[in-house]
């Protein structure tokens, strides 16, 4: 906004208002000059000056002239570049000074641009909201806002406010009369949102209408909520929303990040510096490497990090678990990882893996067994047997109350953490492969498939199944062989009714569903040789991966970084895929595990720049960033050894990083 010839001459306008709101500068010309705190009356004696004038500073910085002049500058634009308005910039300049506190450099800019960031009456509306006087707020709306609807449902807002201030001070007649006489001809239109607001007048405490009503109270932040809200109905020239240039700056910010390929760090001022554009460099990115893990005789099919990311926990066709503790974030050279347990109390090969919230409790499944361990003793504490057919899955749920489990005999089973059965979903129309709920607690995604087993494979082994003395009728463990089936779903559940949203018919077989941090997304992997991208909100395909191979074995994908912006999988042809999430880009085929496939990945939870691989060659590896090259000098030795059988041992991995490969022991 603009300031007159007549306003330049008496100094920049003056308005009731906070300091911590947007609004027009409340000091006088005569104030400007006062100390900011960081000079005291010693100071040197300094002269500024903004190109076009000359002001001189005394000692205490007072200026010695009680007025500033005005500087005129040609056209309209910032620069000569047409597509930034110099106002507007302007105007969000002395709003951003205002909102961190420097309100004598927002004045002065005021006087010194011509340029006032708010008229009058807008910092009159804004005081008089924030302390509650409705009747001239309502008065001053009628200049601000653009048309009559809009002006009917600003009016509503602030009748709304009032009235749930009046209930909360336990002004029962007093509400009653601006619902009355305010609300219900504002509407009219709304008579179920009239009927919800007059039934809070039962409430028996003002913590029962706050919790109601989805409201804070008058005493916290509703009515800068308020004028937020309003803000919608009054034109942003004349209002300027609140931290614009903040928010210009976190749009900014976000470009850069999806424009960054390898972006896997914290969003932050060490990370994200406003002096350059943001790039992590593809050399941070885990794509080496560093420990190899090697203790099953077998070959190995999940693998699983502990919430604080320090141990790691693999299951292999060998009947055995294992527990790796691994060391704290150092470089690999020196860091030491040891094989806290091995749990050997399954009689079939393990296949699911889930630790509890608080990592106290591992669940392992071995056919149709589901075992608990205790992670600080490695003592079985429970075996559950409720399933017919193969687990296929066991997940705790996201606020620690129980697990879940599901399995190829159509059950999916919850559980307290106890270990005792809670219920069973009913009607689940597929043999579940995998499942996971969202973060959210509002949706279970179930895949598997609708298939009648015809008996065993040429290979010996039943479809989808395991080796074992009697082998069942069917079976899933990664790296199993898939079945052909008739048809394979992904149901969509509301995971507090149970009652199924959608339900997603493929053609391919479904190996592995994971949920991304927003509960928005989930990935499965698709077979032949795909992974989808599935909007849980409609059901569509957002994207597809591609490039890995997957036929016959169960592989399962994970969301990776410090944002989840990275697709990481496992392929038949040995290797390890990642892509962009949100481009769809293989960024990189990593290579280094034997023969046969590998089955899962795992990123760390608490290291965004570490993730675990296993696979049929019987071992799990760590892959980390390449270390720095003054770093990098180390022995290899001629082979590896297992760890002593009691489970208990130490493992030193020592790797070759010129070329990416690696080769390590586990020393007992």
């Amino acid at each position: 906004m603009h300031v007159s010839p007549s306003d330049q001459s008496s100094g920049p306008s003056v308005s009731i208002d906070s300091a911590s709101e947007a609004g027009p500068s409340s000091l006088l010309l005569d104030k400007l000059g006062r100390s900011n705190g960081l000079t005291n009356g010693n100071s040197f004696t300094a002269s500024m000056t903004n190109g076009s004038t000359k002001c001189s500073l005394m000692g205490n910085g007072v200026p010695k002239h009680s007025s500033i002049a005005r500087v005129s500058l040609p056209g309209t634009t910032l620069y000569e570049d047409p597509h930034v308005d110099r106002e507007e910039f302007v105007r969000l300049v002395i709003q951003s000074l205002r909102d961190v506190g420097y309100t004598e450099s927002a004045a002065t800019l005021e006087v010194e641009s011509g340029y006032s960031l708010e008229a009058p009456e807008v910092s009159e509306f804004r005081q008089y909201i924030l302390s509650a006087e409705w009747q001239k707020a309502e008065a001053v709306l009628p200049r601000l806002v653009a048309d009559d609807d809009s002006l009917w449902e600003a009016l509503f807002l602030i009748g709304k406010q009032k009235y749930l201030e009046l209930l909360e001070a336990r002004k029962i007649t007093a509400a009653l009369q601006v619902l009355r006489e305010r609300l219900a001809p504002l509407s009219a239109n709304s008579s179920e949102q009239l009927h919800a607001l007059s039934s809070l007048i039962m409430c028996s405490d003002a913590q029962e209408l706050r919790r109601r009503a989805l409201w804070d109270g008058a005493s916290a932040a509703s009515r800068k909520a308020l004028l937020t809200d309003l803000q919608e109905f009054i034109p942003s020239a004349t209002m300027i929303p609140q931290r614009r240039f903040a928010t210009l700056l976190t749009q900014a910010r976000h470009y850069q990040r999806e424009r960054c390929t390898y972006h896997n760090a914290p969003m932050n001022p060490t990370s994200f510096s406003l002096f350059c554009d943001h790039y992590c460099d593809k050399e941070d990115f885990p794509r080496v490497t560093t420990t190899i893990l090697h203790a099953h005789t077998d070959e190995v099919w999940n693998v699983a990090w502990s919430h604080n990311g320090l141990r790691l926990a693999s299951a292999s066709k060998d009947k055995t678990a294992i527990i790796w503790r691994i060391a704290p974030d150092s470089h690999p050279r020196d860091r030491e990882c040891v094989v806290e347990f091995i749990l050997r109390d399954h009689p079939y090969p393990v296949g699911a893996l889930a630790w509890s919230l608080d990592d106290s409790i591992l669940l392992t499944s071995a056919d149709n067994l589901i075992l608990l361990w205790d992670t600080k003793s490695g003592k079985c504490i429970a075996t559950l047997d409720s399933h017919m057919e193969t687990v296929s899955v066991l997940m705790w749920l996201p606020d620690g109350s129980g697990f879940m489990s599901a399995s190829l005999d159509r059950k999916v089973v919850t559980w307290e953490a106890s270990g005792k059965q809670v219920d069973e979903w009913p009607g689940v129309p597929i043999r579940v492969t995998d499942m996971a709920v969202t973060p959210d607690m509002k949706r279970l995604v179930v895949i598997g498939m609708d298939y009648q087993p015809t008996g065993p494979s040429s290979e010996g082994l039943p479809p989808w199944g395991v080796t074992r003395e009697s082998p069942p009728a069917s079976g899933i463990a990664a790296g199993s062989n898939a079945p052909s089936s008739s048809e394979n779903c992904i149901v969509i559940y509301d995971f507090k009714t149970k009652a199924a949203e959608q339900s997603i018919t493929t053609e391919g077989e479904l190996t592995s569903v994971k949920i991304s941090g927003d509960s928005r997304f989930a990935l499965v992997n698709h077979a032949p040789d795909a992974i989808h991208l599935v909007d849980l909100n409609d059901g569509h395909m957002a994207r597809k991966f591609t490039g890995q191979r997957q036929r016959q074995h169960v592989i399962r994908s994970c969301f990776g970084g410090v944002d989840g912006n990275f697709v990481v999988s496992g392929s038949e042809d040995r290797n390890v895929y990642v892509w962009h999430r949100d481009t769809g880009v293989l960024l990189e085929v990593l290579s280094g595990h034997g023969n046969g496939s590998v089955n899962c990945v795992a990123w760390n939870p608490q290291n965004e720049r570490m993730f675990a691989s296993c696979s049929d060659d019987c071992t799990v590896r760590i892959w980390e960033p390449l270390p720095l090259p003054s770093e990098t000098s180390v022995s290899v030795p001629p082979s590896i050894t297992d760890v002593t059988m009691n489970g208990k041992g130490k493992g030193r991995v020592y790797s070759s990083w010129d070329d990416g490969s690696a080769d390590g022991e586990a020393q007992s």
